[in-house]
């Protein structure tokens, strides 16, 4: 217990000097909520009802896919696995300690949305807090799966941002926190509901817990997890 300990706060030290995730968690989500966020309001003052919602999911979703993947490639793709080996360290125990300081970063910095949006921009509180979490718990959790696959599978360490890029994008622009989904294309809407960004957004705007936009994200998450552990059998072979 006391070396889980002692490599999840080792791993949240080197999280904080990591310029990509310092950026990916915190410094680009601030900075679109500081824009984003007055030109919303200003231009479609009803959009404050649900500001809160869309920047969590947009700093979440960036967080997740742009933050997670370069650190994973770190791990798997340098000395530090041979490390893990040659210590009889489960290269599983990076993967997990790399989530959960991640997540932690994610849950900080939603937080952060929750308590200065109403103060910054007169933003709506949630009327279900209790809906509202569990879709974040659940979005973070899902979002950083996603990222896993890709500081897995990507072999070419250059490549990991691209990819990470690729899936953030229509990731977020189909979620509906820009404009509604049903202003979407057909084609775009239906593609929109492969990424958990969708239903996190629709399920944290709900007025009442329902499973109906929960379990997409939970089977997305099943999946993801699956595949990362059929990548780290493929790792520890090389």
């Amino acid at each position: 217990m006391n070396g889980f300990l002692y490599g999840a706060a080792l791993q949240w030290k080197l999280d904080l000097r990591s310029r990509t995730m310092l950026i990916a968690c915190y410094a680009v989500p601030l900075l679109f909520f500081a824009v984003m966020g007055g030109i919303f309001t200003s231009v479609m003052p009803e959009s404050g009802q649900t500001l809160i919602q869309s920047m969590t999911v947009f700093s979440v979703t960036m967080g997740a896919l742009i933050g997670l993947p370069p650190s994973l490639a770190e791990i798997y793709r340098s000395g530090i696995k041979n490390a893990y080996q040659a210590n009889g360290v489960p290269l599983s125990l990076g993967l997990f300690l790399t989530n959960i300081s991640a997540f932690v970063h994610l849950l900080i910095m939603s937080f952060i949305l929750y308590v200065i949006a109403p103060a910054a921009f007169d933003a709506k509180i949630p009327a279900h807090p209790g809906t509202y979490f569990v879709g974040l718990i659940t979005l973070i959790a899902v979002s950083l799966s996603i990222a896993s696959v890709i500081g897995l599978a990507v072999k070419d360490t250059a490549n990991t941002s691209m990819f990470s890029i690729l899936l953030f994008l229509p990731s977020t622009m189909l979620s509906g926190i820009m404009f509604p989904r049903d202003m979407l294309p057909k084609a775009f809407a239906v593609a929109g509901k492969l990424f958990p960004a969708a239903w996190g957004y629709a399920f944290m705007t709900e007025s009442d817990f329902t499973w109906h936009n929960l379990w997409p994200m939970l089977v997305i998450f099943i999946t993801a997890v699956l595949i990362c552990a059929i990548l780290l059998k493929k790792i520890e072979t090389r």
